[in-house]
C-alpha cells in the first residue's frame, strides 16, 4: 500500500532529513549558511545511508529522534567536507525539524490519499448516473422504510468522500514549515544571522525572510507563529483523517449490510491486483487465488475490502482523538505531548490511506444486483408505500382513520399474502372514493421514489462533480 511506504520509518527519516537539508538551503539564500555547506548538506541527508535502528534506540535516551539524527548527518557531512559540517542544524531545535518532517510525510500521504478519494468519487458517480432510477428497498433502523433507489445511495456515498477530499484538500494547502527555535523565539537562527553578518539581520526582517525561505524549500506553507505548543497543524490534520475513515466507513458498512446472503444486493469484485486486504497470504485470498475465502467454510466468499474499511474507520477518530488531546500543552514546549503525536499520527494517515485506496478498488469494482433488489423489495409488497397510502387516504376519510386502516390493512396484507390494494378495495370506508385500478397504481412502489432521481441529477451536476 503507497500509505504504508508513506509513513514507514524510512520515510520519516528521509522526511526530517529533507527538513534538514531545506533549512541550510533556507540560511544559505540569506547568506547564514555558505552555498557550499548547505550543497554538500543536501548530499548528505539520505536515509538509506544512515542506520534507522541505531537512529530508534538513540532517541529513547533524548525523548526524541533529532538529536540522534543530527550527530549522524554531521558524521556524513563531514566525512566528505569537514567545514559544511559545522552548519548543519545551525540554530536549528529538535522541535523544528521533526514538525517540519511530520508536515512532509503528511504532504506526501495526502497526495496519495486524495488521489485515491478523487478515483473513488468517480467510480461512485459512475455507479449513481447507471443506477439513477434502480429500484430498491429504503432501510431505516434495518427495516423497510419507503422505495428509493440505488443511484440516490450511491450519490450519498459519493458526496461523503467528496466533503472528505475537500477537507483533506483544505488541510493539505495550509500545512506548515515549523521554526521557531528553542523556545519559539527564532533566537537562534537570529544570532547565527548576525555572526555570519548577513545583508538583512534586523530581527524581524531576518526571521520572516527565513521563514518564506524555508516554507520555498520545503513546498509547505508558511505559519503565522511557530507552533511548538500550539499544535493546531496536526489537530486539524488528525480530525480531517478522521473524517475521511468514518466517510469511508459508511459505503464500507453499507456494502456490508447489503451484501448479506439473505440480502444479496451487491457483491464485491471478486479481483483485482491484491495487496489491499488480510488473509493468509496477506491479500485476503486462500491459496487458489479467491478473495475473501474462509479458513473453515468453502462456500464463503467474505467482503474483505468492505471489512478492512470499516476498521480502519473504527480506529482512526480514537487516534485522532488521542491527538487533540495534545493541543493541551504546557509552556513554549511540552514534556510529552507533541511525543505522543508522532506515533497516533502515523496510524492515522497509515489507516486512512489505506482505506482509501481500498475504497476505490470497492467502487470501481461493486457488483449491483438490481433484480434481488426488486425481489426483496416485493417482501413488503405495496406495504413500503403505506406512507403514501396515508397522504391520498387521509382527506377522503381523515387522517386518524387512515392510519388505522392502513396499520390493520398491513397486518392482515403479512398475514395471508393478499396485494394490499385488493384488501383497501373490499373494506367499505373506501367506497366510492377509489376503483380498485386507482388502488392498484397507488400501491406500485416504482412510483413513489420522490425526488431521487433529481436528487442524483443535482449531485451529479454540482460543482466538484466528477
Amino acid at each position: 500500500m503507497p500509505a504504508e511506504a508513506d509513513t514507514s520509518d524510512i520515510a520519516w527519516l528521509q522526511a526530517m532529513l529533507d527538513a534538514e537539508a531545506a533549512l541550510a538551503r533556507a540560511q544559505a539564500r540569506l547568506g547564514a549558511v555558505p552555498a557550499a555547506a548547505a550543497e554538500a548538506i543536501t548530499r548528505a541527508a539520505r536515509a538509506d545511508a544512515l542506520d534507522v535502528r541505531a537512529l530508534a534506540l538513540a532517541a529513547r535516551e533524548t525523548a526524541n529522534p533529532v538529536v540522534g539524527l543530527v550527530q549522524a548527518l554531521t558524521a556524513a557531512v563531514a566525512a566528505n567536507d569537514p567545514h559544511a559540517a559545522e552548519y548543519v542544524h545551525r540554530g536549528s531545535t529538535s522541535q523544528d525539524i521533526l514538525d517540519t518532517g511530520t508536515m512532509l510525510v503528511a504532504d506526501r500521504t495526502l497526495r496519495t490519499v486524495r488521489a485515491d478519494l478523487t478515483r473513488t468519487a468517480a467510480a461512485l458517480a459512475a455507479l449513481a448516473a447507471r443506477h439513477r432510477d434502480t429500484l430498491m428497498a429504503g432501510r431505516t433502523l434495518t427495516l423497510h422504510a419507503v422505495p428509493t433507489t440505488f443511484g440516490l445511495k450511491a450519490a450519498g456515498w459519493r458526496q461523503l468522500v467528496l466533503d472528505a477530499e475537500r477537507r483533506l484538500a483544505h488541510v493539505h494547502a495550509s500545512l506548515p514549515v515549523s521554526l521557531g527555535g528553542a523556545a519559539g523565539t527564532l533566537a537562534g537562527y537570529l544570532e547565527y544571522a548576525r555572526l555570519a553578518a548577513t545583508d538583512d539581520t534586523g530581527d524581524d526582517g531576518y526571521a520572516h525572510r527565513l521563514l518564506d525561505a524555508f516554507a520555498a524549500e520545503t513546498g509547505l506553507a508558511r505559519p503565522a507563529l511557530p507552533w511548538h505548543a500550539l499544535r493546531t497543524p496536526v489537530a486539524d490534520l488528525a480530525a480531517a483523517l478522521a473524517f475521511t475513515a468514518g466517510a469511508l466507513g459508511k459505503l464500507a458498512a453499507d456494502v456490508q449490510s447489503l451484501a448479506r446472503t439473505e440480502v444479496g444486493e451487491v457483491a464485491e469484485p471478486n479481483g483485482g491486483s491484491g495487496g489491499s486486504g488480510s488473509g493468509s497470504n496477506g491479500n485476503g485470498r486462500n491459496g487458489d487465488g479467491v478473495r475473501g475465502a474462509s479458513s473453515a467454510m468453502p462456500h464463503k466468499r467474505n467482503p474483505v475490502l468492505a471489512t478492512l474499511i470499516r476498521s480502519a474507520a473504527l480506529q482512526v477518530p480514537v487516534l485522532a482523538a488521542g491527538i487533540t488531546q495534545c493541543l493541551a500543552a504546557e509552556d513554549e514546549r511540552s514534556a510529552g505531548a507533541w511525543h505522543a503525536e508522532w506515533q497516533l499520527l502515523r496510524e492515522c494517515l497509515r489507516l486512512a490511506g489505506g482505506a482509501a485506496r481500498t475504497a476505490a478498488e470497492l467502487a470501481q469494482g461493486l457488483e449491483v444486483r438490481p433484480d434481488r433488489m426488486r425481489e426483496n423489495l416485493g417482501l413488503t409488497g405495496a406495504r413500503v408505500v403505506s406512507e403514501r397510502l396515508a397522504a391520498v387516504l387521509a382527506p377522503r376519510i381523515g387522517r386518524a382513520a387512515a392510519k388505522r386502516l392502513l396499520t390493520a390493512a398491513s397486518a392482515e396484507a403479512a398475514a395471508d399474502g393478499r396485494e394490499l390494494y385488493a384488501i383497501l378495495a373490499d373494506h367499505p370506508l373506501l367506497d366510492g372514493h377509489f376503483s380498485a385500478a386507482e388502488l392498484a397504481a397507488l400501491c406500485d412502489p416504482a412510483d413513489y421514489t420522490g425526488a431521487a432521481g433529481a436528487l442524483v441529477d443535482r449531485a451529479l451536476e454540482a460543482p466538484g462533480a466528477s
